[in-house]
């Protein structure tokens, strides 16, 4: 009864902080307007995320007192994403230089990995390796990708929702299929706070997410990807197969654009989802389009990975098709 209770707080919750967010936006003109960077056409509120954001936190304490989650865990989840929610919510208000956000994603993604214990031991095939202290490095990067290709690939309505519910259910059912449910629960939770949120940004979007909660979302998954790696390694090649859309489209754009000498850093819509979007003329198939990609083609792969299948060989057959779309649809290239 107590997490039934949890998760409708968790999804009221969001699903009216989203609510009163967008009456804030609106009346403090926190809006984003279209120029020749953007996906969408008219003024629209953003900084929902911020109710994604608070929704999921404050279950943390709770969880720690009913034993379902350590100590250790919460204070990696709440000081690292809290710092990284915080850092995009001033952003949202007012701009950040880009060298300070990414200051605060190091000091974030370092913090995290500290309270986690280091990062997890990386399982190839049969053999395990143990990574140590040579992995912090490798970790805070993967955290601070993560989080960042997150807040790149949040261009059209819905997309970074849909991508976090849907991977969030994969795991949840990769979960069940192993049989530890206790690793089912914080993806639970974060697919209610984020689908509370969707309701609001689904195609055509009444708010948007914002830095603050991109990024958040971004550093949560890979949080709880190192998580269920500590639990059992061969995990982690899962949680890759499930976020490849956003990770092949980010990590193609971004070197093509390094590669054309362009400021990466930049607001651009060179990304495949974004010149998709603009050839069909609508965000909604695209965005359905992740969700189908998603569930009917990388959830199999990733199940298989979970039930013993050769981690990487699976890695790189669900990429192949995902880089044949970032081929077909241009990433990093311009219009």
């Amino acid at each position: 009864m107590t997490l039934l209770l949890m998760f409708f707080f968790v999804g009221s919750a969001s699903w009216l902080g989203t609510w009163l967010l967008r009456a804030y936006a609106l009346r403090r003109r926190i809006l984003d307007i279209p120029n020749q960077r953007s996906s969408h056409s008219r003024p629209t509120p953003r900084g929902g995320g911020m109710a994604i954001v608070l929704s999921f936190l404050l279950t943390l304490p709770i969880l720690v007192l009913g034993n379902w989650l350590t100590p250790a865990q919460a204070i990696a989840l709440l000081g690292g994403g809290g710092v990284v929610a915080l850092v995009g919510f001033l952003d949202d208000h007012r701009h950040i230089p880009a060298r300070w956000r990414l200051l605060a994603h190091v000091l974030s993604a370092a913090w995290a990995i500290y309270w986690l214990g280091g990062v997890p031991d990386l399982q190839l095939g049969d053999t395990v390796f143990s990574l140590g202290w040579v992995g912090v490095p490798l970790g805070i990067l993967y955290l601070v990708w993560l989080l960042n290709l997150y807040n790149f690939m949040d261009g059209i309505d819905g997309i970074a929702a849909v991508e976090a519910i849907t991977t969030c259910l994969s795991v949840v059912a990769i979960a069940a299929l192993i049989g530890s449910w206790q690793l089912a629960l914080l993806p639970a939770l974060l697919a209610t706070a984020v689908a509370g949120f969707l309701y609001w940004n689904f195609p055509p979007a009444k708010i948007f997410m914002g830095d603050a909660g991109s990024g958040f979302l971004g550093f949560i998954l890979g949080v709880l990807s190192l998580l269920m790696a500590w639990e059992r390694p061969e995990l982690l090649f899962s949680w890759l197969i499930l976020l490849g859309v956003f990770l092949v489209d980010a990590s193609c754009t971004l070197l093509r654009r390094f590669l054309r000498g362009e400021k990466v850093y930049e607001a651009h819509r060179s990304h495949a989802y974004q010149h998709a979007s603009r050839i069909i003329g609508s965000h909604l198939p695209v965005t359905l389009a992740v969700a189908l990609i998603n569930l009917c083609w990388l959830l199999p792969l990733a199940i298989w990975v979970a039930l013993g299948g050769n981690a990487v060989l699976l890695l790189i057959l669900a990429y192949l098709p995902l880089l044949g779309l970032a081929f077909k649809y241009r990433a990093g290239l311009g219009e």
